[in-house]
């Protein structure tokens, strides 16, 4: 059975160890992540939470595998929407690779069984999130539509 999986990809000027920093670093998540940031200590084994502003946690996981600046893996659930919890654990795979001037970012997000709900709502997320980080990394300003939680998620067209 295939597993339902997302994959994006995309090139980024910029350096490993800066686009590392803003995949992780609350100063920056902040910034193009509708106001969140991530807690955890960064190293196998460990918990992982995405959490708003007001200190509601979005999701949860593990670390699973770290390696920096190049590959994160995680396991991550979604636990504001009950029917996406009910999916149980999703992994989050982070690949970054040196391409000339720039950085190739790979974002993978899989889940075992069919059917998910989840894979579809990250297809939608992540892009404009993921292009809200490269241009904040690129011009230093983030996309409008990416800055702020709106109740259900970021701002995105359906």
């Amino acid at each position: 059975m295939e597993k339902p999986t997302f994959v994006y990809v995309t090139y980024i000027r910029t350096t490993p160890e800066k686009l590392w920093r803003a995949l992780l670093e609350p100063e920056f998540t902040r910034q193009y992540w509708v106001e969140t940031h991530q807690e955890s200590d960064w190293k196998p084994g460990a918990s992982w939470r995405l959490m708003l502003s007001d200190g509601r946690v979005l999701d949860t996981g593990e670390i699973v595998e770290i390696d920096p600046p190049r590959r994160l893996v995680l396991t991550w659930r979604n636990e504001f929407k009950p029917e996406l919890r009910a999916e149980g654990f999703s992994r989050m795979t982070y690949e970054l690779e040196q391409q000339g001037e720039s950085v190739k970012l790979t974002v993978i997000h899989q889940m075992d069984g069919p059917g998910t709900k989840f894979i579809e709502a990250v297809s939608h997320g992540w892009p404009q999130i993921l292009a809200s980080l490269k241009s904040l990394l690129e011009t230093g300003s983030s996309l409008e539509e990416t800055r702020h939680w709106q109740e259900g998620g970021c701002k995105t067209k359906e």
